[in-house]
């Protein structure tokens, strides 16, 4: 992940947006799935509809597009295309140089991975509040479900949904989760970035690897695998707070959560999509990302 020196930030910015919009825009399928798994409420034993609506990562995509068509699949995609233009340029784009701000300038030794945790951490924190209300609108329009016969949508689309939160819950409405989203985006990012560029300084330390399309498969599976093993529990807790609001605070939905559903396995509901989102998105995310980049260097 290290950048050459010529690469300036507006190209690393740019780069990192494209290759993270292409890679939502291939994986949003798996996300709405994902979310729709997270947002699944437990139904009591003994109700006569006990019997989850969905079922596994590839059951909710069915599910989905038969009952709501295969274009709702891609719900949320124009705020998710605006959320990786802001959160995955400012992230990836200044996890170099804050990375060498923490260092100093005159270090020259490998960087350790304290330091490449807490760069990613501090990136993905002031990307995410950023984009906060990209995420908010990306997950309201992904939570909705097949509508009842008459029925009206809450909101007609991404623009629309802006301004009728904007409306209707004003504007710091927008930022509706941000603790736990910052939380959430730090760790996965740290584990995303961090786990990524040691994962590849690793393989590259082996011999027979060298810096290809290999390399890059494995480490964007690395850095997918840690992101999910780690995050699942704040993404829970974000999806649910961003989609429903019942819940006062973070707190609150993480207690209710843990109370009234399977305990701790809760926070790892949709675990299995998750990854496959996750897992697939850092492999194409990180696979563009490393070929753009030599078209600046």
């Amino acid at each position: 992940m290290a950048d050459p020196p010529e690469i300036s930030f507006a190209a690393i910015f740019a780069c990192s947006a494209f290759a993270a919009c292409f890679a939502e825009f291939c994986t949003i399928p798996l996300d709405t799935a994902k979310v729709r798994l997270q947002l699944q409420k437990r139904v009591p034993l003994g109700d006569s509809e006990s019997t989850p609506k969905y079922k596994g990562l590839l059951g909710t995509i069915a599910t989905i597009a038969k009952e709501e068509g295969l274009f709702a699949l891609w719900k949320g995609i124009v705020p998710g295309l605006h959320r990786q233009c802001l959160y995955g340029g400012l992230r990836i784009g200044l996890y170099g140089p804050v990375k060498a701000f923490l260092v100093g300038s005159s270090y020259t030794a490998d960087v350790s991975l304290f330091t490449k945790i807490l760069a990613a951490l501090l990136t993905g924190a002031v990307a995410i509040a950023v984009a906060n209300p990209t995420d908010l609108v990306k997950i309201r329009l992904q939570a909705e479900g097949k509508l009842a016969v008459g029925a009206l949508s809450r909101y007609s689309g991404a623009l629309d949904a802006y301004r009728a939160i904007v409306k209707q819950e004003g504007v710091a409405a927008l930022w509706t989760g941000l603790g736990p989203n910052i939380a959430r985006n730090a760790i996965i990012n740290a584990a995303e970035l961090a786990s990524y560029d040691h994962i590849k300084e690793t393989i590259l330390a082996i011999p027979g690897f060298t810096d290809n399309i290999l390399t890059h498969i494995l480490a964007g599976l690395g850095a997918g695998f840690f992101a999910v093993c780690i995050g699942s529990p704040i993404d829970v807790v974000k999806s649910r707070m961003m989609g429903d609001s019942v819940y006062k605070s973070t707190i609150d939905c993480f207690f209710r959560t843990l109370k009234s559903e399977q305990g701790i396995f809760a926070f790892y509901k949709g675990f299995f999509p998750n990854f496959g989102r996750l897992g697939s998105w850092n492999v194409i995310m990180f696979l563009i990302l490393e070929q753009v980049k030599r078209l600046f260097s």
